[in-house]
């Protein structure tokens, strides 16, 4: 696959490009199951667990403060891509409106289809994480997860659920779908955990 669209970099780019990773200036699609093809209104989050249950519709995120970040997203396939721009609700924004139980530690992702994945609440809500509707300036494709994924770029990208449902808060880390067929639990790329015996 390397050539025409992926290209090793000569370094780490001042420790941008994490080990073992191939620069492409695409945007791959990587999916489990089919791409799921909904309209933004039909976009609904339920906070479940140890949570003060809420459903937010749409219109309640777009009632949000919307924020614009750019950075760069690893694929836990080897690719990475720099500088991708995105907007939508930041995560510390949205935990503004949560009541969250003391016990909680870990939140499950749930998406469209019965993907989940886990994130410790401590990855979940770094301010550059996003409940992302918008890519380079232009609505979020489906194949991508549009309307609406999270996006969490600090860890590899199945880490970043596509088509969000829902939000589930734990007691304790849980794998969710990927996890329990062998990927790692947190995967953060820069020491590559992939797999869970890395």
């Amino acid at each position: 696959m390397l050539g025409k669209f992926f290209k090793k970099p000569a370094d780490d780019m001042g420790g941008r490009v994490p080990p073992g990773q191939t620069l492409t200036t695409r945007f791959p699609v990587l999916t489990y199951g089919p791409t799921q093809h909904y309209a933004p209104q039909d976009v609904v989050i339920r906070v479940t667990g140890l949570a003060g249950e809420k459903t937010l519709t749409w219109a309640d995120l777009m009632a949000l403060p919307q924020t614009t970040l750019t950075y760069d997203i690893h694929c836990v396939t080897h690719w990475s891509k720099l500088d991708t721009t995105w907007t939508g609700v930041r995560v510390v924004d949205l935990m503004e409106h949560l009541q969250l139980e003391p016990g909680a530690t870990h939140v499950m992702q749930h998406s469209v289809g019965g993907y989940t994945t886990n994130l410790s609440l401590e990855d979940f809500t770094r301010p550059e994480n996003l409940l992302a509707h918008t890519f380079d300036g232009q609505p979020l494709d489906a194949e991508h997860g549009g309307p609406l994924r999270l996006v969490v770029p600090h860890l590899y990208f199945w880490k970043s659920a596509k088509w969000l449902t829902g939000l589930e808060f734990m007691a304790a880390d849980q794998p969710g779908f990927w996890e329990k067929n062998g990927y790692h639990m947190r995967g953060d790329p820069f020491i590559e955990e992939r797999y869970d015996d890395d």
